[in-house]
């Protein structure tokens, strides 16, 4: 049987390097409207973060995910994110 690789990356926040699909993406489509992409398969540019509230709370304060999509992103995006999050972790709140 073949291994395949993965594809990786990187938390635009702490800069940890994990597989494709153990990150949460946000993605600005075309059209410059910001979406939470949980599937991972919009169009457009993406911006990823760990399934942690650490994460979440210095991506807020240092706006990296914004700088990073070149956008301003509303706190119901930031709100959506965190309900994943948590939703992820079964609940628990991390970090």
């Amino acid at each position: 049987m073949k291994l395949t690789n993965l594809p990786q990356r990187s938390c635009v926040i702490c800069r940890a390097q994990k597989n494709k699909n153990e990150l949460l993406r946000i993605v600005k489509n075309k059209d410059n409207i910001v979406k939470v992409d949980e599937r991972g398969k919009e169009s457009g540019r993406g911006a990823y973060i760990c399934y942690n509230l650490e994460c979440l709370e210095k991506a807020k304060k240092s706006k990296k995910i914004e700088k990073s999509l070149e956008i301003t992103i509303s706190e119901e995006i930031y709100s959506q994110i965190e309900n994943i999050i948590k939703k992820q972790s079964g609940g628990d709140v991390i970090g």
